[in-house]
Order: structure tokens, then sequence, then C-alpha cells
């Protein structure tokens, strides 16, 4: 039912479909029985040509009025369905956009892809089924029973005895058959979730020769899918003969009894072909409504997947504060503690105090593991810290409307996530208003102009998904101009000049101390190389900024520092 909403604004287009249904059913199954009968007793038995004629043509008159309803019926029916798809899906889509890292990564790309898709898909399958069926079904159920009463009362009888016979063996399949339903759907999530990761990560299996094994989780994955999906099949498909079995009965006794009141002379053959066609609806659209079931229950299951999504209030929210006016880049950490959610033990950062000026350059250095990530991740909000506050022009960013927020702050990630596009579309993803001459200044400025002018195309060359036609060391420098051209407050590089060499990287440096020197720039980097001429760095150890000073100042105080600077001086790692 959370799901009618979606349906409603297009209710008009239901009920059209539905009385179109009811026309359609009147017209080509109630009527022509009755016509057929005539044509026969009154007809064929008597030798009235002219009673033929003229109750054929009313048949055909029925079925090209029936015909222009039930495809009536199927445009209105088709209409609300594909419209309750596009209209549930951007809002499920639209949900999946709001919620936070935390929450996406607790349902799994494979799985919210699943949803968005293959879910949706069936609810909107069984939207365009309901509004045809559930009116086709109890309308011929309905005529069938009070047209074939009014033929013979006797063959209530008949009817007393396959109604109830059908309807258990409906029960009894349906009980085994809904639950295996939401397995089916899970089932379809592994397979989603396996196909992504090597689609993702297919150059890792490439590399370490793991073609087999993941050739092996999938078949794995995907036999469980095909073995559910059977196990449900294999129910649902136990029904059919049953159900023909009862009909065949049915219509044996139809003409069993019709046969000896033919004999006594209390009834004409043409109400007996009369009848059996109205138990055969009768019948029919039991076996109609059972086999809905199969897609009712499979939708509900995806129903219940799609309102998990749409039922997750996002953890992180637009702040209700004042917005302030000053855009100069100041981040200061007040007393910072932080795990991730769901899990226990000491807190990834802890205690945290840093205060970065505006246009000030400061990077944070430390092992794998120290907390550097997950302590920049805090300022544009990805997560919230659980003690002490995070402020960026002196306010709590927590009090931010996200989208204000996140427009100061440019975040380039040491994994480059490029989308399928030109590269010029790729650096305008930072700005959508940026201009030609702004997209090539920042292209500039990264370092980009270096390779794209090689390119036959140019700025105009098309990236595939991903960026898998570009270098790791052309895909960071795309990312840091599509970061630089919209001209933030703040711009986070965490790790993002791994893939480069340390001459790019050095000249990269140096143009952007040159033209952002008013940005505020944090700089996360496993290289002193990359760091030692920052105003500042900040040395973070256990999840705690042990010391934070110019780097000259550090080599007198921080003993850890020193130890990293001699350990890469002495592979030769400075510039």
């Amino acid at each position: 039912m959370k799901l009618f909403k979606y349906v409603k604004p297009y209710l008009f287009f239901a009920l059209m479909s539905m009385a179109m249904m009811v026309a359609e059913v009147i017209m080509l199954d109630l009527q022509p029985p009755k016509l057929m009968s005539v044509i026969v007793d009154d007809g064929v038995v008597h030798g009235d040509i002219e009673i033929i004629r003229s109750a054929g043509l009313q048949m055909l008159l029925y079925v090209l009025i029936g015909g222009v309803c039930g495809l009536s019926a199927a445009f209105f029916a088709s209409y609300t369905a594909q419209s309750f798809g596009r209209d549930l899906r951007r809002e499920t889509y639209k949900r999946v956009m709001s919620l936070s890292i935390e929450q996406t990564d607790r349902f799994t790309t494979g799985s919210l892809v699943t949803r968005l898709t293959n879910d949706i898909t069936m609810c909107q399958d069984l939207v365009a089924m309901m509004v045809r069926m559930f009116i086709r079904s109890p309308m011929m159920f309905i005529g069938g029973i009070i047209a074939a009463l009014n033929l013979n009362s006797r063959f209530a009888l008949v009817i007393a005895v396959a109604m109830p016979i059908e309807l258990v063996v409906i029960v009894i399949v349906l009980k085994f058959a809904s639950p295996l339903f939401s397995k089916v759907q899970k089932s379809l999530d592994r397979v989603n979730s396996v196909v992504q990761e090597n689609v993702g990560g297919a150059r890792v299996v490439k590399a370490f020769v793991q073609e087999d094994h993941e050739i092996c989780r999938f078949n794995a994955a995907n036999g469980e899918l095909r073995d559910n999906s059977l196990r449900v099949a294999t129910i649902i498909a136990r029904m059919a003969p049953v159900m023909t079995l009862i009909l065949n009965a049915s219509t044996i006794a139809i003409i069993y009894i019709g046969g000896l009141q033919v004999q006594a002379g209390e009834l004409e053959v043409g109400k007996i072909i009369a009848s059996v066609t109205y138990v055969t609806q009768i019948l029919m659209s039991l076996m109609m409504v059972s086999m809905m079931f199969q897609p009712f229950s499979r939708a509900s299951a995806s129903a219940k997947r799609i309102i998990e999504v749409l039922d997750c209030a996002p953890v992180i929210e637009d702040g209700a504060g004042t917005v302030p006016e000053d855009r100069s880049g100041s981040v200061t950490f007040k007393n910072v503690s932080f795990r991730y959610p769901s899990t226990g033990g000491d807190p990834v950062l802890c205690d945290i105090d840093l205060d970065v000026k505006p246009g000030e350059f400061v990077a944070v250095l430390g092992a794998t593991g120290s907390g550097k990530t997950s302590l920049v991740n805090l300022i544009p909000r990805f997560y919230d810290a659980v003690e002490g506050s995070v402020l960026v022009d002196g306010v709590d960013v927590r009090d931010y409307p996200l989208g204000e927020l996140r427009s100061r702050i440019s975040y380039v990630l040491q994994k480059a996530q490029l989308f399928a596009g030109s590269v010029a579309d790729n650096i305008r993803f930072g700005a959508p208003d940026a201009t030609d001459e702004e997209i090539r200044r920042a292209a500039e400025i990264a370092r980009v102009s270096e390779f794209i002018d090689e390119f036959a195309d140019g700025y105009d060359t098309y990236i595939e998904e991903g960026g898998v036609s570009l270098s790791g060391g052309q895909k960071q420098r795309v990312s840091i101009a599509r970061a630089i051209v919209r001209r933030p407050e703040i711009i986070i590089f965490d790790d993002s000049t791994s893939a480069l060499d340390t001459g790019t990287e050095s000249r990269l440096r140096s143009a952007l101390r040159r033209e952002l020197s008013d940005t505020t720039v944090i700089m996360i980097a496993q290289r002193i190389s990359s760091v030692m001429h920052a105003d500042r760095i900040a040395v973070l150890e256990n999840g705690r900024i042990t010391a934070c000073a110019p780097h000259e100042e550090l080599m007198r105080t921080s003993a850890t520092y020193r130890e990293i600077y001699n350990s890469q001086m002495k592979e030769g790692d400075a510039v």
C-alpha cells in the first residue's frame, strides 16, 4: 500500500483501463456463447439461415468492439504501469543519492542495482497485471456463473464441486512457493554483486590470475539463483496439470448432465455448448487468479526491498544553521573523536585539535590506518564526528545545508573516478557552467594539457566508463582539474598524487601555489617529498595528532617524522 501513492497520479488511466476491460469481457467472453447457442438451437437445428447470418454478424460486431476495447485497456494499463515505474525509480534513485556512504555500504552496490532495476520492474509488471487481470478474472468468474445458471441451474452442482477443489490446490501451491520469492531476489543480489565487483576490479583479477576463481564465485551465485528460481517454477508448474484435470472433468460432467437432459427433452444442444464455455471461463478465471499469485508474491518481496530503501532516512541531513557570508576557507577541528558506525573498539580518531587558516597549505602524514582519510572525510560530512565539532569558516559543518557546505569544498580521491564522456565533460563535472577557457585553465594547472594535446580530439576525446582508456596518473590529473575548475575555498587531496612521478607532482604543486594562493589546501600523502614544502605538516599516529609544524621544525622535534623522512630519503624519494 505504501507504493500506491505512485499509482495515484495515474488513477484516471487505470480506471479507463478497467472500464475498457469490462467492455472487452462482455463483448468477447460473455456474449458470444449466447449467440452460439442461438445459432445452434434456432439456426442449425431448424435450418434457419437468416438466424445464422444475423447472429453471426452480431457476433463479429461484438468481437470487433471487444478488440478495440482490449487494445484500449492494454494501452491505458501500460501507460499506468510505465509511469508508475518511472516515478518509483526516480524517487528510489533520489533516496539512494541522499543516503550517506555508511548506508549505501550497508545495502551494498549489487543490492541497490537490483532494487532499482529488477525489483521495480517486478512491481511495475504487477501494476499492469492488476489493472487488467484483477478486473478480467472477477468479471469472467461472476459473469460466467450468472450466465451458466441462467442456461441451466443444475450446472451449479458442477461449479460447486470443482471450485473448492481448485481453491485448495491454489492455496497449497502458494503456501510452499511464496517464501521462495525472497530467496530468488537475494540470489539475484549476489549475482549482481559478483558481476559489479569483477567488472570494476577486472584489472586486479587479471593481474593476480584469479579469473578461474572469480568464474567459480559467479557460477556458485548463478547456480544458486537458478536452483531457487527452478524450485519456485517447479512448484508453480505442478498447478497447471491439476487445474487442467479439474477443467476437463468439469467439462465431462456438464456434457453428461446436459446429455441426460437433452435425451429427456429438457435442454437444447446449443445451451450445453454455451454452458461448457461458461464453466470453462469460470475455472479459467480462478486459474488466472492463481497464476497471478506468482508475480504478486514476487512483487511483494520486491516491494518490501524497495520500501526498505525509501524508508531509510538519511543519516547525514541538511543543517538548519545560518550560512556564514565569510567564504575564506578556514577549517577547525575541536576535540574531535570518531569511530565508524556499528564498530567497537578504540576510536579511529581521538581528541583531534587542528586549526587550518584561510589559504594555508596543511599536509597530513601518517602510517597506513592512522586515520588520515577518516579525518578529511569529516569536513564535507561524509561522516559526522561522534565527539567534538568540525568547523568551516567558523560554523559547525552540521549546521550547514549539505549543498552549501560541499560547494565550498573540492575533494580529490586517491582512486580517481571518471565518467563515460569527453575529457571536457569530466572536468566540467566540477562546475557545470564552466566555460571552455576555464576548463583549459584548470587543465593547465593540473598538468592535464601535458598529455591531452597529444590526443587527436583534444578535450573532446571520449573517455570510457571508469576512465579505463587513461593511465592512473592521467586520471588523477583530470580529477584534480575537476576540483580546481570550481574554484573552491578548500581543496582536499586524499593521496591523489600517488600515481604522478615526482617531476609532474612538483610542477603541479608549484602551479597550485601560484594560481590558488588564496585556497586552503589539505593534502594527505604517503611521500614526504609531496608535503615537505607545506606550510604545516600534521603527523597522525593511531588516530592522534602528535605534532603539527613546518618541515624544519618537525625535523627537530618529531622523532616519528624524522624516521619517515630518513627512511624515504634513503630510498631516493626526495625531490
